[in-house]
């Protein structure tokens, strides 16, 4: 699926560039992404290629998944995988997974799948976007500067057992 709205944040006309929408075949390509991108000192991961398949496996498998591969020169270098969530007064997406390959962050390709899911948003006129992420990497300042902001109201937990 290529765009063909223009949003301010992203160069939409980069050539050999595409978003399009996930596909399952997409899977072991998005697994060894992710693998790359979360095994390192910054993330401190040890995803197996396996388990990252596994792990993607479950988003797609929900019922209301929605994905976005980045293309390019005819390979998938990115991904976003979300669905959405059903709410009392608005329906929402919630980002569960996004990755870029570290050789192309930060150079724009994570907006154009953040916008690539703002569409989608705006076409079924849900509320919003919604994510978690580690505090302690530069993930907080990206989303920022795509108009995120911290939740005041909500709380993360978690409990180790």
């Amino acid at each position: 699926m290529a765009r063909d709205q223009k949003d301010s944040r992203s160069n939409l006309m980069r050539e050999n560039t595409m978003i399009k929408k996930f596909e399952l075949s997409d899977l072991r390509a998005c697994s060894e992404i992710m693998v790359s991108v979360y095994n390192n000192e910054q993330w401190q991961c040890q995803w197996s290629l396996e388990t990252a398949q596994d792990y993607l496996r479950d988003f797609t498998d929900c019922k209301k998944f929605i994905g976005y591969t980045l293309w390019i020169d005819g390979e998938i270098k990115g991904a976003i995988f979300c669905h959405e969530k059903i709410w009392w007064n608005n329906s929402e997406v919630f980002v569960d997974e996004m990755f870029i390959s570290p050789n192309l962050q930060r150079k724009g390709y994570g907006t154009e799948l953040i916008i690539a899911v703002e569409l989608y948003i705006k076409e079924h006129k849900f509320a919003g976007l919604t994510l978690s992420t580690s505090r302690y990497t530069p993930a907080p300042y990206f989303y920022k500067k795509n108009g995120f902001s911290e939740a005041e109201h909500v709380l993360f937990m978690y409990k180790e057992i």
